[in-house]
């Protein structure tokens, strides 16, 4: 009787979920994206093309879920060459000395049904802040390689100037030429490994 149970109980699937899982972002069809408004009326739109995502849970519904995410500031594309020149300068980013954007999460907390708050810290240049961004989860399925994938949005505003990306100037009118608010997107697809 009690190897019956025994044997029911590692069978069983909260016993697979207990176990510690890794999934990793899939680059190929995930994104990263960010909009700021441009001379008051206007608004620009860039990405970043390399960064690499890992989140280890054991839920099921990944309330539990750690995740570190590291963006390649080399990689910033928004359709100008010598914008994203100056976007990687000193006035910005400087990716010369800072050539990393680093997230780590604090806890994912599960508000509604498919519907999550992520709070963690960011570091940009040489400045670390707390941080928390909306998250929603569109759902996990196996691929034609019969891997696990699930997927995440999330978004954020932040103000740049809190990370020493101060670089400013002032339309004629008086409103600045970058908005110092920035919304960052994300469409994350995860791959068990």
């Amino acid at each position: 009787m009690i190897k019956l149970l025994l044997a029911a109980l590692l069978c069983s699937p909260a016993w697979v979920w207990a176990q510690t899982v890794t999934w990793k972002t899939d680059r190929e069809h995930s994104t990263v994206k960010f909009s700021v408004n441009h001379l008051v009326i206007s608004k620009v739109d860039g990405v970043f093309r390399n960064f690499e995502g890992d989140m280890t849970t054991t839920g099921q519904d990944f309330s539990d879920a750690a995740i570190t995410f590291t963006v390649d500031v080399f990689s910033i594309n928004t359709g100008d060459a010598p914008r994203d020149n100056h976007l990687k300068s000193n006035d910005f980013f400087n990716a010369e000395k800072y050539p990393s954007m680093t997230f780590k999460s604090s806890s994912l907390t599960r508000v509604t049904n498919g519907k999550y708050l992520l709070a963690g810290h960011l570091t940009i240049r040489d400045v670390t802040r707390p941080i928390k961004l909306k998250v929603a989860y569109s759902g996990t399925t196996k691929d034609a390689a019969g891997k696990q994938r699930a997927v995440f949005k999330a978004n954020t505003y932040l103000n740049r100037f809190d990370y020493n990306l101060k670089w400013d100037k002032l339309t004629e009118a008086g409103g600045m030429v970058v908005d110092k608010m920035v919304n960052i997107e994300l469409k994350l697809e995860f791959v068990q490994q």
